[in-house]
């Protein structure tokens, strides 16, 4: 028999328009008796499910996370109740069975057992630095689209400064750009005014790049999306300024943060702690930590097989950026432990899993660095291996262990 670890406990059915709610009320013999309402998801109505859920003395509540209508009910009962929110797949109602009051009632089932694994949901101030920073990563997806435009544009009318150029949104690409919207039928103009110093080798290519033609339908086009591109920077860095100063409390992580290889932006270590917080104890390990953003392999094994262990989809904002900080930092020679552990996963299960597995390192430091309040330490990585005196190896072996290391051999 399954124990009662909440004799008294609350389903929610979340909706938009209205919820369910369904307290379970269980005596000492184990019989449980059911009281359910309907309730109004404006904020008189959420008032009244509060009012509902003290009298009648009940403080632990359950409800499945759909989609963002869940906020408002959690905002409202957080200061009266302790909250679990249920991701909707593990507390799926049987099919064939299911109504809004029976899915209420089942949420309650579930939760009074403890067998519903709650989200991670950190305080308040985490929350509203979490989603600023998700605002900016839409921001900065924005642009990236627009500056895709803009160069589909310069490829629709054969101006071809992406061959030419390393950066075609540089000081002097965007000058030449400028200056052929405003004039787009004056093709024999001197650019050379308007190129860096260090693009003076690339005049003739340049001009080779700049021959072709824009259109007075691409030239009204690119000047809408310029002004939006221009529009969405300054938006950009207005929200920069918000998140900077609602970070101020959380200067000291931040700077712990930064210690790690590969996050040398702000920013960067701002998205690592608005996304998992600053309290640690909410994680038992920094395995549960990994699991909860997605870097680790999923357990699939059914008859003694193992089916596909893939890396869940869970982290979609958190696991992005570790990867992107992974991939900076397995290309510079500053950090050997990281770039020769990458090196030897790479070779037996490719770049892609290795790229996985340095973004999991990176968030076991993190874990540590948060839990303990010290900075990054290389030398706890750095594992000591001797090799025994009465092992020979060839001298390919040896090249071979400098370079699983991060070393570069020059044979003289």
């Amino acid at each position: 028999m399954l124990r009662i670890v909440y004799p008294v406990c609350c389903g929610i059915d979340v909706h938009k328009k209205f919820l369910v709610a369904c307290i379970a009320f269980t005596n000492d013999k184990g019989v449980t008796t059911y009281k359910s309402s309907r309730f109004s998801t404006f904020t008189s109505g959420l008032r009244k499910l509060s009012e509902w859920l003290r009298s009648s003395f009940c403080t632990h509540v359950c409800m499945e996370s759909t989609g963002k209508y869940w906020i408002p009910v959690y905002n409202v009962l957080e200061a009266t109740c302790k909250i679990t929110l249920a991701h909707p797949k593990y507390v799926k109602a049987i099919r064939g069975k299911k109504t809004d009051k029976k899915d209420a009632k089942w949420i309650s089932d579930l939760f009074k057992h403890d067998l519903v694994a709650g989200s991670f949901i950190p305080p308040l101030p985490i929350r509203q630095l979490r989603d600023l920073m998700r605002y900016r990563f839409k921001l900065t997806n924005f642009s990236s689209s627009e500056k895709n435009r803009i160069q589909n544009c310069l490829t629709v009318s054969n101006i071809q400064l992406a061959n030419v150029v390393s950066d075609t949104f540089g000081k002097s690409s965007m000058k030449i750009i400028d200056y052929l919207l405003e004039n787009p039928h004056d093709k024999d103009f001197d650019f050379v005014p308007l190129l860096h110093a260090s693009m003076l080798d690339k005049v003739d290519d340049i001009r080779l790049a700049l021959d072709g033609m824009i259109t007075l339908e691409q030239q009204q086009k690119m000047n809408i999306i310029l002004h939006h591109y221009d529009e969405l920077g300054k938006c950009k860095s207005n929200l920069e300024s918000l998140i900077l100063s609602l970070s101020e409390p959380y200067a000291k992580e931040r700077s712990l943060v930064s210690t790690v290889p590969g996050i040398k932006n702000p920013f960067s270590a701002i998205g690592v702690i608005s996304e998992i917080g600053v309290d640690m104890s909410v994680f038992p390990t920094a395995k549960h930590l990994c699991s909860w953003a997605g870097v680790t392999p999923q357990n699939n094994e059914s008859a003694g097989k193992k089916h596909s262990v893939r890396i869940s989809r869970a982290g979609v904002y958190i696991k992005p950026l570790l990867v992107q900080c992974a991939n900076a930092v397995v290309k510079s020679d500053k950090h050997p432990e990281i770039k020769g552990r990458y090196l030897s996963i790479k070779k037996r299960r490719s770049h892609k899993r290795a790229i996985i597995a340095i973004a999991r390192m990176l968030l076991t430091a993190i874990y540590h660095i948060l839990k303990k309040g010290e900075p990054y330490n290389p030398e706890l990585y750095k594992k000591a291996e001797p090799i025994p005196a009465s092992r020979e190896i060839t001298v390919e072996q040896a090249i071979l262990i400098a370079r699983r290391h991060g070393y570069s051999v020059i044979k003289d």
